[in-house]
């Protein structure tokens, strides 16, 4: 299918939906380093804008409309008047996008703080705007550790349909390959997904694997906390606004931070992947992305629903 793509980052969602056989044939994004990353490993189809500077007249039709809108505007003391809120600025953008270019499907990703804000009244209101606008929704939390990925990363998925092609939901959500309990398969352990990595003092060909000097300190709290080898990575985390020094996880060796290249390999990006931009950066980008192989089973859904379906 043809696709569109908001806020697309680095490209780890454009990517996996690309090695499912899809084509990205518009995308955008606000982030100079994020662009050039995508530039160099995705393609030069990307635009580098604010998003409230585009036309949307200017943006291609497309089968489908993919994206993650940020949730700070969904506060509980503003439930009545959520998508008039300056904070959702983005949100406001993708329905528009998706109400004006009515393609067949969209797809949105969001942390899963969105099921919970104004006690799920934020959620209700999404799937009612994006209702008025044409669509059937459907809205999934998943785990990524569920399928394959070497990370314990909770996600929320809003897909919708376009109404045209019937009341009835055609896009079947991804089976899950992995369990905790080993049902199907087994979780993948950090471990099992970085051990093959050298040291990365030593001299290397490989690209991004750096690491910061941000010291090991162990406390219960987020990104501080003992990464067990045995069992999935945490959450690869970032920060939005690029503030506050580097968010990187400890290596389970417990002396040092992930590098680069192993947080973009627990989020399933290749390893001829380059992130362009400063240290602190690249883990944002990384940190901000869908895992690459997650998505690529998106994209063969999809790719399923062209062929067999629609």
């Amino acid at each position: 299918m043809k696709i569109v793509s908001l806020f697309s980052g680095a490209g780890g969602l454009d990517l996996g939906l690309m090695q499912a056989g899809n084509t990205i044939i518009w995308a955008n994004d606000i982030d100079k380093d994020a662009v050039a990353t995508y530039a160099k490993n995705i393609g030069g189809h990307i635009v580098c804008a604010d998003i409230k500077d585009i036309d949307i007249e200017n943006i291609p039709l497309s089968d489908v409309i993919v994206g993650g809108f940020p949730c700070q505007g969904f506060s509980q003391a503003n439930m009545l008047r959520t998508v008039e809120d300056e904070r959702n600025q983005l949100y406001k953008f993708f329905l528009r996008a998706v109400k004006e270019k009515q393609p067949r499907f969209f797809i949105a990703e969001n942390v899963r703080g969105i099921l919970s804000l104004g006690k799920g009244n934020a959620i209700k209101q999404i799937v009612s705007d994006f209702g008025a606008a044409g669509y059937i929704v459907t809205v999934t939390l998943a785990n990524m550790a569920d399928y394959g990925i070497p990370q314990t990363r909770l996600r929320v998925f809003i897909i919708g349909q376009h109404r045209d092609l019937g009341e009835k939901m055609l896009f079947e959500f991804p089976k899950k390959t992995n369990g905790k309990d080993g049902n199907p398969s087994p979780w993948i352990s950090i471990k099992s997904a970085l051990d093959h990595y050298p040291d990365p003092d030593k001299p290397s060909n490989l690209l991004n694997h750096i690491y910061s000097s941000y010291k090991v300190k162990y406390r219960n709290f987020t990104g501080h906390r003992i990464t067990d080898p045995d069992k999935p990575s945490p959450t690869i985390l970032a920060r939005g606004n690029g503030k506050g020094g580097v968010c990187a996880i400890p290596h389970y060796n417990g002396e040092r931070r992930l590098t680069i290249r192993e947080s973009a390999t627990i989020q399933t990006f290749p390893e001829n992947f380059e992130f362009i931009g400063k240290m602190n950066s690249c883990y944002r980008q990384i940190g901000n992305a869908v895992p690459v192989q997650f998505a690529k089973l998106l994209g063969q859904e999809l790719i399923r629903l062209e062929r067999e379906v629609l």
